[in-house]
Formats: structure tokens, sequence, C-alpha cells
């Protein structure tokens, strides 16, 4: 039976798996070598419209056990792999996607308290209503540790899609925080619950974990950021070759699309692409700044006019072309704790404003639908005069 966040199938893969779909079922494969051992915790973090969500409905279709898969990927390139059918459809999955339990709690006047109870709720009715039967006194991990003893022991593969956004929307809300990191702490940190009952755990969001151990929820999970991406380099956003290979037979060449949206810097992989953007070009057949109609120019707002260590100056000669050096270790991935132009300018890497390079330590603006968007800033009434005078001179 198919449930709501419970083993809610292949259906939502399904509506995305068609002709133009690009393959990123090597994603599975990473995850394939990391189900029951230490290291079966994974932590994507790249900017929003990057793709994130798609992956999210490809490993949910994969490994859910409600369903048969076969179909969405034996033309895959995850069925070349030897795990291929060891792990095809045979877990429970737990899928969630944080921003809509927020947006319930927003539309009911609700506080963000609420979230983690919401999550326990919705999950206690999927796991009654498709016949699984709590012992008395049984807590939620309770329940879930018995539904890995039925049908053979199935354990649970969590698939969590803007894991971080009650962190980054409740902003000061320490008391709502702290109640969300230890729901996550009850299923990924607690010993007695997370070797019997979690076979792998998937969380994709849009920053990093934090490193001052205010999120030891999930600090045990394996991190791929913009920063350090290491073997996902390619497997979030699109490769260059994939943009060559979708760019074929449409208007808009791949010379246009590579001008507009190309800049993103990866290794191993080396330039990757915002999907959304270099779908809607080629859905539209028109390149322009489809990115910032999801992003908020507020947030980029507020950390230019911080000033802090003339981060304006730093900004006015980014918009110029150039690349600043930038030390990356000090940010402690978080919206609140910046206190330096490195940590804002690191921050900017994360929400996919600015592109790192590894190889030299510097950032600068990834493309020219970016570039855009900060000199679209020059419209907003709350800008810093002085920084808009260094733009114009620039």
């Amino acid at each position: 039976m198919v449930g709501r966040y419970v083993n809610p199938g292949n259906e939502a893969f399904r509506r995305i798996a068609g002709l133009n779909y690009v393959d990123k079922t090597n994603l599975i494969s990473l995850m394939n070598e990391r189900i029951g051992s230490e290291e079966c915790l994974v932590c994507i973090s790249r900017p929003r419209r990057f793709g994130k969500t798609y992956n999210v409905k490809m490993l949910t279709a994969y490994y859910d056990c409600s369903c048969n898969s076969h179909a969405l990927f034996d033309n895959r390139q995850i069925a070349k792999m030897e795990s291929y059918e060891k792990h095809l459809n045979q877990y429970n999955v737990i899928m969630l996607d944080i921003t809509g339990f927020i947006s319930e709690v927003k539309k009911g006047n609700g506080v963000f308290l609420d979230v983690p109870k919401m999550i326990e709720k919705a999950l206690w009715k999927d796991l009654i209503e498709m016949g699984f039967v709590p012992g008395s006194g049984d807590n939620l991990n309770d329940f879930l540790l018995r539904c890995t003893q039925i049908e053979g022991g199935r354990p649970f593969i969590f698939i969590i899609d803007e894991w971080d956004a009650v962190i980054r929307e409740a902003k000061g809300d320490l008391v709502a925080q702290v109640a969300y990191l230890n729901l996550l702490r009850g299923w990924f940190k607690d010993s007695a619950f997370t070797p019997k009952a979690v076979a792998a755990a998937y969380l994709t969001g849009i920053l990093p974990i934090r490193k001052d151990g205010s999120q030891s929820a999930v600090s045990d999970f394996k991190e791929y950021s913009m920063l350090q991406p290491s073997k996902s380099a390619g497997l979030v956003g699109f490769t260059e070759n994939e943009v060559r290979g979708l760019c074929a037979g449409h208007c808009v060449s791949f010379e246009e699309i590579m001008a507009w949206y190309d800049g993103y810097d990866l290794q191993p992989v080396g330039s990757i692409y915002n999907p959304y953007s270099v779908r809607e070009a080629l859905e539209f057949e028109k390149c322009r700044a489809y990115w910032k109609t999801t992003s908020e120019p507020k947030t980029l707002l507020n950390y230019i006019n911080m000033d802090f260590e003339g981060i304006q100056e730093s900004v006015a000669r980014l918009i110029a072309g150039e690349r600043i050096i930038v030390n990356v270790d000090s940010f402690q991935n978080d919206f609140e704790s910046s206190s330096s132009a490195d940590d804002v300018l690191t921050l900017l890497v994360h929400l996919g404003y600015l592109t790192y390079h590894e190889n030299d330590g510097t950032v600068q603006i990834p493309n020219e639908e970016i570039r855009g968007e900060f000199r679209e800033l020059r419209k907003e009434k709350q800008l810093n005069q002085g920084w808009m005078r260094q733009i114009d001179r620039g």
C-alpha cells in the first residue's frame, strides 16, 4: 500500500522521467555503496533550483518496496552497476519535503515548533493506514523499529528534501530548531535505533551542516557541498556534456546557453549549470534571468549592505568580472553568524550567487544570469548609495 510519506511509490519520478530527463542515477550507485555501512548517512547541499528535488524523487522510486520500478531504471546508468538488482525496491522509504510542512504551518498561522509534531503525526497516520500495528506505549521510533521486523525485516531509507528549511526559516527560534533537530537525532544518532532501523539516509538542502556542533543530530553525515562536492559534483546540476545534449534540436544554441548560465566550478567535473535556467531557456527559446524569479533579492541585499571589511567594494569588483581571494574555512554554515567579508562571500557561494575555485581559493560571479541579478539591486531603495556609486564607476 502506498502512503503519503511512507513508501509513496514511484509516480512522482515517473512524471519527470520522460524523454528530456537527464540521467542522474549514478547517485543511486553512490548511495548503494553506503547502505548498511558506517557511512550510510549522506547530505548533499546545493543552491535552490539545482535539481535536488528531482534526485529525491529518483531515489524514492528506486528504493521503495511498495512498487516495481524496473521499467523506470532498466535503461538508466544504474542498471549497468552490480548493485542494481540487489537494492531495487527493497526498502521501506520515508520521504519528507520539509518545506511542505512549513507551508502548512504558515497557512494555519501556526508556529515552527509545530513542524516536528506534524512530521511525527503524519508518519503515525501513514503507518497505521498501511496496516502496521503499534505496540502499547510505543513512541514513533519504537513503532518504526517494529515495522522493520515485519515483512522479512525491511529497514528504512530516509530521504529528506530541504532538510535545513526549519533552520533557515525559524531564524532566532531556538526552541523550534532544537525540537526539530531532536527529531533528527532520534533517527540518525540513536545507538538503539539507527543501526537497526536505518539502512541509509539522504538529506539535501541549501546550507551545509553547521561546524559549531549545534547541529550534532546530523554531524555524522558524509557531506558534499558547493565547496567540497567530490563524488557528487556531476550528480546534482547539469554537466557541460549534458547541456550540449539538451541543446541538440533546439533553437537556442549551446554557445548562447554557455554564455548565460556557465560558471559553477565543481571539481573534479568542472562547469556545472543550473538545471532550472537551462530548461526554461530551452522551453521558451530565449536566454534570460530565470533563476532570479525563484530567489529573494533582499537576501543578497542584506548581506551586501553589512559592508564587512569593505565587502561592497569586493562585490563591485566581482561585478566587473574580477576574482576575489576568499578564506572559506571560518564560515560556520548558517545565515546568522557571518561576521566578516570572507563569511559573507562564502555564504553567497552556497546560495549560488558566487562560484568557488578550489585551485586558487578565489570566488567570482558564475555567469551573466547572476551578474544581472547583482546589477538589478541598484533598483532597490534600501541599497547603500555608496555601493551603487562604486558599481556605476565600474
